[in-house]
């Protein structure tokens, strides 16, 4: 399981380091993607297969499912952790996600996100106001 939240610099080179406690879970090898919100998504192959096998059902006859498989696809690509626990973020997701030099890596269960430190407190601050009323909606559908 992937938690917690991180705080790193992206260096020269355009590399991140990923957190000491999400190394042997995620492996040698990740996905990294497009995420949503404007965040990246990184994902050990293991739970980068279950999350495509699921993609793989949708109807390529449905403009929304083609949309949505080519954003995901299309942005991902797979990474190496080196030596020093690092993976590189080509220039396009790099762009997509706004990031600049301080980042937020974001353990959420069976990905991470990579998120700009300055849009992440921007966006956390606002869901923390809504913690209450987001519990309360996932309650009447019995997630929570």
């Amino acid at each position: 399981m992937l938690i917690g939240e991180y705080k790193h610099s992206i260096d020269d080179k355009k590399r991140v380091a990923i957190p000491a406690a999400w190394r042997k879970e995620l492996g040698k090898k990740v996905v990294v993607t497009r995420g949503l919100d404007n965040c990246l998504f990184i994902y050990p192959l293991s739970s980068w297969q279950k999350f495509t096998d699921k993609l793989d059902t949708l109807s390529h006859g449905q403009a929304d499912a083609r949309s949505f498989n080519r954003f995901i696809f299309g942005g991902a690509v797979e990474a190496e952790i080196d030596t020093m626990g690092r993976i590189l973020i080509p220039d396009f997701q790099k762009d997509f996600a706004c990031l600049k030099n301080k980042v937020v890596l974001a353990g959420i269960n069976e990905h991470a996100e990579i998120w700009d430190e300055k849009r992440w407190k921007e966006y956390t601050d606002r869901i923390e106001k809504q913690a209450d009323s987001l519990a309360e909606k996932l309650g009447e559908i019995g997630a929570f």
